[in-house]
């Protein structure tokens, strides 16, 4: 990466790690835990207009302070042994499964929400944040081997697949049109907040 992460920087974005996590309910204040992707209409002091991905506007306060990670493109060949990453993936009849989006996170981010759950980005597709054990060229991509909590995973990675990691940004790379990932509290009146949002860089479409 062009700039170093700061560590402050790094603890803002344990919770982005979580982007890839399946959505979860809040407990008794009434508010639901939300995650929101679509792109940028507009950032208005601080409220954020995001055009979501189903077409309808969804306005977000956000919360003061709040921090903005970003999400550059990477290579498929930037994933090596010992690397703790988060992969999307889609099961399949027979075989492994097939990786929609692999996030390599810093190493100062291993183990974060390390396990196996649901994904939310898609229908009956599975997140798995996990070490690399190991990397094998394919005829068609990449499989690597996963290993988290004792245990073991098998998953392709098919040529096209996007390939990404964690950067820094600012408010101002939320510019209309750049594509974001927000996780925010949706309270018992509709209203909706956050302290945090992820967004893609140099066009990046983060899942």
């Amino acid at each position: 990466m062009s700039r170093k992460l700061s560590s402050a920087f790094l603890t803002a974005l344990a919770a982005a790690a979580i982007t890839f996590s399946a959505v979860q309910s809040s407990q008794a204040d009434d508010t639901q835990r939300v995650r929101i992707r679509g792109v940028v209409e507009s950032l208005n002091g601080d409220v954020l207009t995001i055009k979501t991905r189903d077409g309808s506007d969804q306005s977000i306060a956000m919360q003061s302070g709040f921090k903005v990670g970003g999400i550059q493109r990477a290579s498929v060949d930037d994933i090596k042994p010992g690397d703790f990453v988060g992969v999307g993936s889609m099961p399949k009849g027979s075989g492994p499964n097939d990786a929609l989006q692999v996030m390599i996170f810093p190493a100062s981010m291993k183990g974060t929400g390390e396990g196996n759950r649901p994904w939310d980005a898609k229908p009956n597709t599975e997140m798995t944040n996990a070490t690399v054990s190991t990397s094998v060229k394919a005829v068609n991509g990449k499989t690597i081997t996963l290993t988290y909590q004792g245990k073991e995973k098998t998953i392709a990675i098919p040529d096209g697949t996007q390939i990404v990691t964690i950067a820094s940004a600012t408010k101002d790379d939320l510019k209309p049109g750049a594509a974001v990932i927000v996780t925010a509290e949706k309270a018992a009146d509709g209203s909706v907040s956050s302290k945090q949002v992820s967004v893609g860089l140099s066009g990046v479409q983060p899942m």
